[in-house]
């Protein structure tokens, strides 16, 4: 009764869209999980975000959630979840994409979730990782591990944004190492982001953990900027 009536006071609305959610939707309306627009790529084995690493480092499978596009829905809720402190938007796109990637043949068995990681000092700053919040809600969709301080960025690397794919790839190039290199020693990784632009970042992300013997890397974000 009590969250009823402070539903009526602070009714909970869309983060997408802004209109007021129906008591059984979770912070996107029913509409727009219907509506934004999806990649579908997970079904297909030669999509763009596969094609991205192609020649750049072995991964064994890539997808992205949504097309991101400038003043998009898409844009606005990756804003909020990565600036505006809105959480459970990471989880709830992570619990939907895990029911899909739980059923591709390409992603099934990827059993350990990794998140890029956030330098210490910008994850102090911001208070957490946008993309840990994705791959709790993949973790948990799909009954996989999310083992804790696994792949670490050492080096607080400068903003990827305005820079060309070499200088992204440079400025990453040695900043992420792996600690307890046991936890995914055999494993099917599959390393989590918010936006996959140029791919700079996952492909060195990628690199560290394929040093560790007999693992598997697959890639899933929230969202791309490549064209279907």
């Amino acid at each position: 009764m009590l969250n009823d009536f402070l539903s009526l006071i602070f009714p909970k609305v869309c983060y997408a869209c802004g209109k007021s959610l129906f008591k059984q939707e979770d912070c996107i309306c029913t509409h727009c999980l219907y509506h934004l627009p999806k990649t579908n790529f997970h079904l297909y084995a030669d999509n763009p975000v596969i094609k991205l690493f192609w020649g750049r480092t072995n991964i064994h499978s890539a997808s992205s959630l949504y097309s991101f596009s400038k003043g998009s829905k898409v844009q606005h809720l990756i804003h909020q979840l990565k600036y505006r402190g809105k959480k459970e938007i990471g989880i709830s796109l992570g619990k939907h994409y895990g029911n899909e990637l739980k059923r591709a043949p390409l992603f099934s068995s990827a059993n350990v979730v990794i998140p890029v990681p956030l330098h210490s000092r910008k994850l102090k700053k911001r208070g957490y990782n946008q993309s840990e919040t994705f791959a709790q809600g993949i973790s948990e969709s799909m009954k996989a591990e999310l083992p804790a301080g696994v792949l670490i960025r050492t080096i607080s690397s400068e903003t990827q944004t305005r820079k060309s794919r070499f200088a992204r790839w440079k400025n990453v190039e040695e900043i992420f190492k792996i600690s307890f290199p046991e936890k995914i020693m055999g494993k099917h990784i599959l390393l989590v982001d918010d936006v996959v632009t140029t791919g700079s970042t996952l492909e060195a992300c990628a690199n560290k953990i394929l040093e560790i013997p007999d693992t598997k890397v697959s890639v899933a974000t929230i969202a791309t900027t490549l064209a279907h």
